[in-house]
């Protein structure tokens, strides 16, 4: 009886310490085919990381970059919002979304976003400036609209 036990803990163990370093392996390797623009085999170890792992933010923005790259903006948008939703202060993913309401001409969203986005940076300060010229682009082809 004790011998049954004890190889239930042993095997318990075993199986516990395996999924986890799977879990580790597969974002690790799936970043590694993302870093050498292998974007379709780093897609299937990120989303098999998030079946380990479904509140791995991480996994879940390099989707997005990869479907950004592919142009699928409904994949895009959708892996970004998890990740707010799992991070909201993911300063990248903010300016990602950031992105996409500039690229919609969404401006007054685009300028929400980009309040809280300056209140959450702290690698990606330097991207306000962009956000800010494309605004006032934006608001300088609105003026000249409301001229005509």
């Amino acid at each position: 009886m004790i011998k049954k036990i004890t190889l239930a803990i042993i095997l318990f163990f075993t199986l516990v310490f395996n999924v986890n370093a799977e879990k580790v392996n597969f974002f690790d390797e799936a970043k590694s085919l993302y870093e050498n623009k292998k974007y379709e085999d780093s897609k299937f170890l990120f989303q098999r990381n998030i079946v380990y792992n479904p509140k791995d933010s991480k996994s879940y923005l390099y989707l997005a970059k990869i479907f950004k790259n592919e142009e699928n903006k409904t994949e895009l948008e959708k892996n970004i919002n998890t990740v707010l939703l799992l991070e909201p202060n993911n300063e990248e993913a903010m300016y990602l979304l950031i992105d996409i309401e500039l690229e919609r001409s969404n401006f007054s969203k685009a300028e929400e976003l980009r309040e809280d986005f300056k209140k959450i940076c702290s690698n990606l300060c330097d991207k306000i400036a962009s956000i800010n010229k494309r605004l006032k682009e934006f608001e300088k082809k609105r003026c000249v609209l409301k001229i005509i």
